[in-house]
């Protein structure tokens, strides 16, 4: 499969932030960042130059330069080898390649660096992770909606939840997910493809979805209804300028905040069900 590849040349952070949010509603789906630069990855024909040019103008950026390429699926996992490195949150979990000497943090998690969003190295995904370890897991049954490597649902049963649900719309997330399954020994873990979690006869005691603004707003009543009375809704891909509009419609829905942390522009909320 080719991949559409477009570098977006700016050193600031919060317009790297920006492009990252816009450009995940318009078929992008890998991202990385550099100190000069994002790039940002779409399947086949997805990313379609006018409507980059239309996204940068729209919102202020037509001053941020930038170039198109293609890339073949192999070379994006030897890119994606070559800059990986393991990533330690809070000192308690450590996110390494097969390829990467052994850690000896509490929870040790290992992901096959393909081209899966979630490998701990985002600060939204980080955030994720340091609100779990707040959380109580122990015998919880858990929804990673938008699960990408699996690397949360995967935590989820590190911490001892009973029952796991992972699922994402991207048929090469769900592969990558099942891999990682096998490569850290998971049994709890059910990985599924699709969206449909409306079809989904039980509830939850934990859902985390580490997404976007606009899928969190789109879904959110849903989750509502799939989460168990005290039950904890974890969100995170959020701007800091999209924080009023996430809590107010989240306190719409009667869900109350209970643990938000900021990170390079991002935002990860906790949310309790009382």
């Amino acid at each position: 499969m080719i991949y559409s590849v477009y570098e977006f040349y700016t050193t600031d952070e919060i317009e790297r932030s920006w492009l990252i949010s816009l450009l995940s509603d318009y078929g992008f789906d890998g991202f990385e960042e550099t100190n000069e630069s994002l790039k940002a990855f779409a399947s086949g024909t997805k990313a379609d130059e006018q409507l980059i040019k239309k996204i940068l103008n729209d919102n202020d950026f037509k001053h941020i330069q930038y170039t198109a390429s293609q890339l073949e699926n192999k070379n994006w996992n030897a890119e994606w080898e070559k800059n990986f490195e393991p990533v330690v949150v809070n000192n308690r979990v450590a996110i390494r390649a097969p390829f990467h000497s052994q850690f000896h943090t509490e929870y040790e998690i290992i992901i096959e660096p393909k081209m899966s969003f979630g490998t701990g190295h985002h600060a939204t995904t980080a955030s994720v992770i340091e609100l779990m370890l707040r959380e109580n897991f122990v015998h919880k049954t858990v929804l990673d909606f938008g699960s990408g490597t699996g690397v949360l649902a995967i935590l989820a049963e590190k911490l001892k939840a009973d029952n796991i649900v992972a699922i994402d719309n991207e048929e090469w997330a769900y592969k990558n997910c099942l891999e990682n399954i096998e490569r850290n020994h998971c049994v709890k873990v059910n990985a599924l493809s699709g969206d449909d979690t409306y079809l989904f006869n039980t509830k939850f005691d934990i859902i985390l979805a580490n997404i976007n603004r606009n899928v969190i707003l789109q879904n959110i009543s849903k989750w509502k209804d799939l989460l168990n009375k005290g039950g904890t809704l974890i969100v995170s891909g959020i701007l800091l300028s999209d924080e009023t509009d996430i809590i107010n419609q989240a306190n719409n829905l009667g869900l109350l905040l209970k643990h938000k942390l900021k990170n390079n522009g991002w935002l990860a909320i906790a949310f309790q069900n009382p």
